[in-house]
């Protein structure tokens, strides 16, 4: 017999640190972004990851404590365009369909697509 796991949606903040923590642990795997995750991770990787987990819970949960513009500083000396980010965004996509299941899920892959969307055309 086989039994079907159904997954969560992103509902809490614990989803949300779920869902960068587990993303960001596959970067550092990753042969191309692994060196971007190490520089960071050397300047300020506490505070990278703290203002991810605001922008996603604002983008997802409708918290405020994301402020606009809050990760240009971080990612200012990053590449946020091209290779580097579209292999972002795929890391970022897989780890929500592999983790999450739902309509804040669904969400979650749609601002993905469109923040991938909005570098390439930058």
């Amino acid at each position: 017999m086989v039994t079907l796991t159904t997954l969560p949606d992103l509902r809490t903040e614990g989803d949300i640190k779920t869902l960068v923590d587990t993303a960001f642990s596959k970067a550092n795997d990753d042969e191309l972004l692994a060196p971007l995750c190490h520089a960071v991770a050397r300047v300020h990787w506490p505070r990278h990851l703290t203002s991810l987990y605001d922008y996603w819970s604002n983008a997802l949960l409708g918290t405020t404590r994301y402020q606009e513009g809050q990760l240009v500083p971080l990612h200012s000396a990053l590449p946020v365009k091209g290779p580097h980010f579209q292999r972002w965004a795929e890391v970022l996509q897989r780890t929500v369909e592999e983790k999450f299941a739902g309509s804040k899920a669904e969400e979650a892959i749609h601002k993905v697509a469109t923040l991938a969307s909005n570098s390439r055309a930058a």
